[in-house]
C-alpha cells in the first residue's frame, strides 16, 4: 500500500515537471502579451498625455537650465536660474503672497461649501434649483467673474461700498488698496468655487447611512454631537479630496489676479504664477520662468505628499 502511494507521488512529480518548466518559459511571454494589450487600450490617452504633458515638462526642465529670451539661442547656465530665484526677494514675496491667498481662501471656501451642503441636504422647496444656482459660478468664465467682482468692489461706484454706506460704514479701497487687494481676490475666488465644494461635500453627506444618525438620536445625542462624532468623521474622505484639490488650485492662482489687479497695487498681489507670466512675456526670461515653475511644482508635490501621509490620522474610510 505504501509502495503504491510512493510510486503515484513519484509519477505525479515526473509528470508535472515538464509542465512547470513550460509554464516558467511561457510566463514572461504571457506577461508581455498582457502588457501589450493594456498598452493598446491606453494609447488613445497615452499619446496626448505624452505629447501635451510629458514632453512639455521635459522641455520646461531643459529650458530652466538655460538663459533664453524666446528669440535668440539658449545659453547654458546650469542651476544658475534656481540659485538666483532662491536668493531673490521678489520670488520670496510672490510665494508669501500665494500662501497668504491660500490661508484666506481655503477656510472660506471649505466652511462656506460645507454650510451650503448641510443646508441643501435637507428637504426644502426648490432644493434642486438652489443647487444649480450655487453651482453656476463654477462653470462661469473667470474673466466674467473677475470683472464682475472688480465692479462690485469698485471703491468709488461699487455696490459693496454703497451697501456699507447705508449702515454708516466707510468701505475700503478693495483692489486699489495694497492692504485690501488680496482679500478682494480671496472673496471672488471663494465665491466662484463654493459650488464645487458644495457638490463634493453634498455627495459625501448623502453617502452617510441614515441609520447612524437615527441610532444617535435614540441615544439622546444632540445635533452638535451628531455632527461632531458622526457627520464630520464620515465626511472626512470628501473633505480630504476637497482640501487637496483646493490647495493645488490655490498654489496656481492666476486668472483673477491678472484681471482684477495685475499683480498690484505695488506688487501686493504678485503671486507665483503671475511672476512666471511676467518673467516670460514681460522680461523675456523663459529660463528663469521655467525654473520658477519647477520650484512651484516641487512645493505643491511636497505639500500633497504631506497631506497624503497625514490623512491616516484624520480620514475615516468606512
Amino acid at each position: 500500500m505504501t509502495a503504491g502511494r510512493t510510486d503515484a507521488m513519484t509519477a505525479d512529480r515526473t509528470d508535472s515537471g515538464p509542465a512547470r518548466r513550460t509554464d516558467a518559459r511561457t510566463a514572461p511571454r504571457r506577461r508581455w502579451r498582457y502588457a501589450g494589450t493594456v498598452a493598446v487600450f491606453l494609447l488613445p490617452s497615452l499619446i496626448p498625455l505624452t505629447l501635451y504633458t510629458l514632453i512639455p515638462m521635459v522641455a520646461s526642465f531643459w529650458t530652466s537650465l538655460h538663459e533664453w529670451d524666446l528669440i535668440t539661442e539658449m545659453r547654458w547656465v546650469g542651476l544658475g536660474n534656481y540659485l538666483e530665484l532662491l536668493g531673490d526677494a521678489g520670488t520670496r514675496a510672490a510665494f508669501l503672497h500665494t500662501l497668504y491667498f491660500i490661508a484666506g481662501y481655503l477656510p472660506l471656501v471649505y466652511l462656506g461649501g460645507l454650510g451650503l451642503a448641510l443646508l441643501l441636504n435637507r428637504a426644502m422647496p426648490g432644493r434642486g434649483l438652489l443647487r444649480g444656482v450655487y453651482f453656476l459660478p463654477v462653470i462661469t468664465s473667470w474673466v466674467v467673474v473677475a470683472l464682475m467682482w472688480k465692479w462690485l468692489l469698485n471703491p468709488a461706484s461699487g455696490v459693496v461700498n454703497w451697501a456699507l454706506g447705508l449702515f454708516g460704514v466707510s468701505g475700503p479701497g478693495w483692489w486699489t488698496d495694497p492692504d485690501w487687494a488680496m482679500p478682494s481676490i480671496i472673496f471672488a475666488s471663494a465665491w466662484k468655487d463654493l459650488g464645487f465644494v458644495m457638490i463634493i461635500l453634498l455627495a459625501g453627506l448623502q453617502a452617510i447611512p441614515k441609520e447612524f444618525q437615527e441610532a444617535a438620536m435614540v441615544d439622546g445625542a444632540t445635533a452638535f454631537r451628531r455632527f461632531r462624532h458622526i457627520t464630520l468623521p464620515l465626511l472626512s474622505p470628501s473633505s480630504f479630496f476637497v482640501v487637496v484639490i483646493s490647495l493645488i488650485n490655490g498654489f496656481q492662482v492666476f486668472d483673477q489676479v491678472k484681471i482684477m489687479t495685475g499683480g498690484g497695487p505695488g506688487g501686493a498681489t504678485q503671486v507665483v504664477v503671475s511672476q512666471i507670466y511676467d518673467l516670460t512675456f514681460r522680461y523675456g526670461r523663459a529660463g528663469a520662468a521655467s525654473a520658477l515653475s519647477w520650484l512651484l511644482f516641487a512645493l505643491v508635490l511636497l505639500v500633497t505628499i504631506v497631506q497624503i501621509r497625514g490623512q491616516r490620522r484624520w480620514v475615516t474610510y468606512g
